[in-house]
């Protein structure tokens, strides 16, 4: 008899050492499975939009650039992703926003002007309604387009947003302004002649958007005064290293501004319909 119930005391000692053989198991599998889980749910959390109450300080996929240029110029820039920029209406002075970024094409009034599109609606308005963002009114003008799908900029010369050539119009964005025709050092002015660019010549405040060939962003707003001409002198010897590609003059005197952590320009104080803004 004990020799029989020694081996049975072995039996189900053998089988409390399955059973914890399986339990150790089962809670390393439920470890492993919520470490997924949290890498996951960190992962999405630190790639998406901090939101539009965000404070400056969460914004950071960006970095600040002074230069003052040769002739005098200084420029002040935000280098970004384009995938990290959209487009807002704001009807305030952009250091007043919140919002880090730089003001955006031309308008009047509560009427947008220039082209400004996002993922295929118009940014103040239904598309075909009357200073919605729409189109470049009265003028096909140079608008800088960020196609999501292929994730490229390039400078398109558009009325309508129906000319726009992206391939996926659920994910882009189109801002109008003026061609700067970087790599056309010769026939540059007769473009923003047929533009019909304001003040060329008037020593303004300028802003501008540029990109190069690395596909980086670069968000332009001068501190000092200058023609159109000494504005994209000051670009071209000061901002990319070289390696710019293109881009557009966007709004400028008054309306030059520019909100990051680093920097606040408020150009006249005036208030701006639209701004490109740095989401992430």
């Amino acid at each position: 008899m004990s020799t029989n119930s020694g081996a049975g005391q072995g039996q189900a000692e053998r089988l409390t050492k399955k059973q914890m053989t399986l339990v150790i198991g089962i809670i390393g599998g439920i470890l492993l499975f919520a470490g997924i889980l949290f890498m996951i749910l960190y992962s999405s959390l630190s790639n998406r939009s901090p939101g539009a109450d965000a404070p400056l300080e969460a914004i950071t996929q960006y970095r600040y650039e002074y230069a003052e240029a040769a002739n005098g110029m200084k420029l002040h820039a935000l280098v970004t992703k384009p995938a990290f920029v959209t487009l807002d209406v704001v009807r305030e002075n952009v250091t007043l926003t919140n919002k880090v970024g730089i003001n955006g094409g031309f308008f009047y009034g509560d009427t947008l002007i220039s082209m400004g599109i996002v993922n295929g609606r118009s940014v103040n308005g239904a598309v075909n309604a009357y200073g919605s963002g729409g189109e470049n009114m009265k003028y096909a003008r140079g608008t800088l387009v960020w196609d999501g799908a292929a994730d490229s900029l390039s400078v398109q010369v558009v009325s309508t947003d129906s000319e726009v050539k992206v391939k996926d119009h659920t994910r882009f964005w189109a801002q109008g302004g003026i061609s700067m025709s970087l790599g056309d050092d010769a026939g540059w002015v007769s473009q923003t002649v047929a533009e019909n660019t304001p003040f060329p010549d008037e020593q303004r405040l300028r802003s501008a958007a540029v990109y190069d060939d690395a596909g980086m962003l670069y968000l332009i707003v001068s501190e000092t005064g200058g023609t159109l001409h000494e504005f994209r002198t000051a670009i071209l010897g000061t901002i990319g290293a070289g390696r710019l590609v293109d881009g557009i003059f966007l709004d400028g005197d008054g309306s030059s501004q520019l909100l990051s952590k680093e920097m606040k320009l408020a150009g006249d104080t005036r208030p701006v319909l639209q701004m490109l803004r740095i989401i992430k």
